[in-house]
């Protein structure tokens, strides 16, 4: 890519750019500010109560040896909530260590004379605390602060995964659509950042000693201080005016807040191509038929993260597929028939979630193991059955949600007897290129996936019948329905509009040709004369 058109690019970005880094630096700066209100006296707690110390600590220690991600599900599921609040419990939990930690050693770090000093003179436990330990300890307890700040930043990318905005948006779909650039919007700002927050919290160190209160008031060196201790608080702020004047605010200068709620319609989608391409197929048709608000919460972390938030109200609308909804969903047993499969999780999803499928899309993206031609040509590869002797020395690459569901690996393995010798969890956006480099041989593709062909892929025969009918349709709370009925006409302009190749079609220009999913359903809407 050409310096200018990457320039172009980024331009066009900035908009978001602004809106993601100002989430990013709220999401940090909240849950650093929430980490050192507790923090800071529960270090001063343990400093004087020696017995908690180690329980304490311990305590502390294990919250932070949890991978995140781990995290930001487990509060996901807890608090059952996508968003913003889990994403700043998870960081908040991160940033507890170093400053307990740093606050216990600074009051530790106190000398003996100084206390003995200070005790002579007739201060009292509390004075000398406060008095004498926290101000001498202040530049170590900063500097768990610090640490805490930077680290928080890089986590704080995660937080995309669960709906939560941020600079992680913009990694979360280069990943899914394996752009670079995208990435690289996300990731090389985050640096940036993490070096921003480290110097503001730096200078707010440097004017905070006590051997730097020098010189006569008003001064240039004084208000240079003055400066360097309003740095974090300057940063947060303009977080907040970016966040702000950046954020869409279609409909709020003419509409109450109470209209507002009730006309929006908040519309997900998992963490791959297709699915952003649907989203966005049905945001803009609703957006052009009705008048209703859109908001979009794409990318989000799977299929359960998906059903979760709709089922507890955090979103309103998703594409899933019926083979996903009966056997991960509803833990029922695979129908190889669509209409009874779509007639049975039709009936449960009411019951169960009081949710609405609606009319299927057309196609059926079905998963399909799939090899290189080459290799297929040179060992006579057409069925899955054919690979079971080589499957020993086969290397696999799977998504992770295919490795553990009942419809993926484990079910595949029962029926076909298939035990690979390596098996690795890959992201969609990878997977496709990494059979095609030779770094796995097998891999779980999806039918509608243009990057089959692309990449010259051989799709094989599921010749025992094992995977489930995949077709797709909007899945909406029946509230919502209720409230606003003309969403099911509208929706139901996709009826059957999207067969296996249109919908490989679509997946290609956003894979392989580099258009955005917005661009493409767009297009897409235009070419049936539905916008």
């Amino acid at each position: 890519m050409s310096l200018e058109s990457l320039t172009t690019y980024i331009v066009n970005r900035l908009p978001e750019l602004w809106l993601r880094t100002g989430e990013h630096i709220m999401l940090t700066g909240f849950s650093t500010g929430t980490a050192i209100l507790i923090g800071i006296p529960l270090g001063i707690i343990i400093f004087r109560n020696t017995w908690l110390r180690a329980p304490v600590m311990a305590v502390i220690g294990i919250l932070q040896t949890i991978p995140s991600l781990a995290m930001l599900v487990f509060l996901l599921a807890l608090l059952q909530k996508i968003g913003a609040l889990p994403a700043l419990i998870a960081l908040t939990l991160y940033a507890l260590l170093p400053i307990v930690r740093n606050t216990l050693t600074g009051l530790q770090g106190v000398s003996p004379q100084v206390i003995e000093a200070a005790t002579g003179i007739g201060m009292t436990k509390y004075q000398r605390l406060k008095l004498v330990r926290i101000p001498l300890a202040a530049s170590v307890i900063i500097a768990g602060i610090r640490t805490a700040a930077v680290v928080g930043v890089g986590i704080a990318t995660l937080s995309a995964f669960i709906g939560a905005g941020g600079l992680g948006q913009f990694i979360n779909r280069g990943l899914a659509l394996y752009d670079t650039r995208l990435i690289l919007l996300g990731a090389v700002p985050t640096a940036l950042l993490a070096l921003i927050i480290d110097f503001s919290i730096g200078a707010f160190e440097w004017g905070f000693r006590p051997e730097r209160k020098k010189g006569k008031k008003g001064s240039v060196k004084t208000l240079i201080r003055l400066l360097a201790l309003m740095m974090p608080l300057l940063l947060i702020m303009t977080a907040g005016i970016f966040s702000y004047f950046t954020r869409p605010l279609s409909g709020i200068q003419t509409e109450g807040v109470s209209k507002i709620s009730t006309r929006t319609i908040r519309i997900a989608t998992k963490n791959f191509t297709e699915q952003l391409i649907l989203g966005e197929i049905m945001a803009q048709l609703i957006e052009a038929r009705t008048d209703l608000f859109v908001e979009r919460y794409f990318n989000l972390g799977g299929t359960m993260i998906c059903h979760n938030a709709l089922v507890h109200g955090e979103i309103d609308l998703y594409a899933e597929y019926i083979g996903t909804g009966l056997t991960v969903i509803l833990k029922q047993p695979v129908i190889s028939d669509p209409e009874e499969a779509l007639s049975q999780v039709r009936e449960a999803y009411k019951k169960r979630f009081n949710a609405q499928w609606l009319k299927p899309f057309g196609f059926n993206n079905t998963y399909a193991i799939t090899v290189r031609t080459a290799d297929a040509k040179s060992y006579g590869w057409t069925r899955i059955s054919d690979i079971q002797k080589a499957a020993p020395r086969l290397r696999a690459g799977f998504t992770a949600e295919f490795t553990e569901r009942p419809d993926g690996y484990p079910g595949l393995r029962q029926i076909y007897g298939l035990r690979f010798g390596e098996i690795r969890d890959l992201d969609p956006a990878i997977m496709y290129e990494a059979v095609s480099n030779g770094e796995v041989d097998v891999i779980c593709a999806f039918v509608t996936d243009g990057r089959i062909a692309a990449y010259n892929l051989k799709l094989l025969e599921d010749d025992r019948q094992f995977f489930p009918p995949y077709h797709a349709a909007p899945v909406i709370r029946g509230e919502i329905l209720e409230e606003h009925q003309k969403l099911r006409d509208v929706l139901a302009l996709l009826e059957g509009l999207l067969d296996n190749a249109t919908m490989q079609s679509l997946n290609f220009k956003v894979d392989g040709k580099g258009y955005s999913p917005a661009q493409v359903a767009g297009a897409f809407l235009k070419s049936q004369g539905l916008l």
